[in-house]
């Protein structure tokens, strides 16, 4: 059983930056493929970012592709979500998610993939 706690989440001006963290107790994340969700009230949830085992491959929503960085520390047992150039559309709960991948090298951005879930940590852009 994984369980994942994020943090980092606050409010912020656009423009500004933030960094997610996503943390495992229980079981290490170095076995999983982990991916960032987010949703924003009466929205659909969206996937936002996702890394392989080894951070060698990542993959990215367009509408935050040049802005948002993942990256994991598996040491540490803890992936990330580095955000720059905030603006109030990025407004929404950030979740992050893990599954066991079926091969190496894989990213998933299908929410329906995932197997673990964290509780989410709230992100508010401001004007």
């Amino acid at each position: 059983q994984v369980q994942l706690v994020e943090s980092g989440g606050g409010l912020v001006q656009a423009g500004g930056s933030l960094r997610l963290s996503c943390t495992t107790s229980g079981r290490t994340l170095k076995s999983y493929a982990v991916g960032w969700f987010r949703q924003a009230p009466g929205k659909e949830r969206e996937f936002v970012a996702g890394i392989s085992l080894s951070a060698a491959f990542t993959s990215y929503a367009d509408s935050v592709k040049d802005r948002f960085t993942i990256s994991r520390d598996n040491a540490k047992s803890t992936a990330y979500l580095q955000m720059n150039s905030l603006n109030p559309e990025d407004t929404a709960v950030y979740y992050c998610a893990a599954k066991i991948p079926t091969y190496y090298g894989a990213t998933y951005s299908d929410s329906g993939e995932y197997d673990y879930w964290g509780q989410g940590t709230q992100v508010t852009v401001s004007l």
